[in-house]
């Protein structure tokens, strides 16, 4: 499924802006004003590409609406039960990014309503590249062979830690320095205590193994208590202590040391 794909990578001309904090691009987010609507393509559900403005600074975001339940779908993978595809969960994916420190990789999201409807409203990637289907596409190798590794193993775990069931090819974002961008978690954040794939635990960044055991349940309900329910916030842990569990036993030679992004 490519929900957020064409649409981060789509052209479209962004003035140049100076460096803002995460705490700025939230508040610009939440505040600034439309000034025209992008046409979604390539089936984009639920989502509109808008350019704001706050009267000094001129950016993209994605807007996405989708907010859907059902008690049986069935999806690429199989049959899910209690599925749930929600821009709640943009949102809390990010918020969940920055305690771990990941808010250099998981653009800024915020709720802000959008033509009547609860939205995610989501900065929109610069300098975007290519996505990971373009870069196997056209066999495109990063200068950094193993910079690129461990970037895609952090989100390997990441979305392991937050069960995303829909991580695709085409929600994985390179800028031009070959930062690894992760965005569109509208399917994750499932109430399975258990891990969706265990054997993607191949390695893990010491700094982020080190915050995921600092995680504790007062700290995720006050952080998250707005876009998650309870028992979604409550199988967050005991995926955490697997994880963690794996990579202080068998998986301890393969916990790596934190590089930038």
């Amino acid at each position: 499924m490519c929900k957020l794909v064409a649409f981060l990578i789509a052209a479209g001309a962004l003035v140049a802006q100076p460096a803002l904090t995460l705490e700025q691009k939230e508040d610009f987010l939440l505040h600034a004003k439309i000034v025209k609507t992008h046409g979604a393509k390539k089936g984009v559900t639920g989502t509109t590409r808008a350019t704001l403005s706050d009267g000094q600074i001129t950016h993209d975001a994605s807007i996405q609406t989708i907010d859907e339940e059902k008690r049986k779908f069935e999806t690429s993978h199989g049959t899910e039960f209690n599925f749930r595809d929600c821009y709640k969960f943009n949102v809390a994916a990010y918020r969940l990014g920055v305690m771990l420190g990941l808010g250099d990789v998981i653009p800024p999201s915020v709720a802000r309503n959008y033509e009547g409807h609860g939205a995610a409203w989501t900065w929109w990637v610069e300098d975007v590249q290519m996505d990971d289907q373009d870069k196997q596409h056209t066999k495109t190798e990063p200068p950094d062979h193993n910079r690129w590794a461990r970037q895609y193993q952090v989100m390997k775990v990441f979305d392991q830690l937050i069960y995303n069931t829909d991580r695709n090819m085409t929600n994985i974002l390179y800028d031009k320095n070959w930062k690894l961008w992760m965005i569109d978690h509208t399917r994750a954040f499932r109430t399975s205590k258990v891990l969706l794939n265990g054997k993607d635990l191949e390695r893990c960044d010491r700094q982020l193994l080190e915050k995921m055991k600092l995680l504790n349940e007062p700290d995720l309900k006050t952080e998250l208590n707005k876009w998650l329910r309870p028992v979604e916030i409550a199988a967050i842990l005991p995926r955490r202590d697997k994880i963690v569990a794996y990579f202080e036993g068998p998986g301890a030679a393969k916990v790596f040391d934190h590089v930038q992004p």
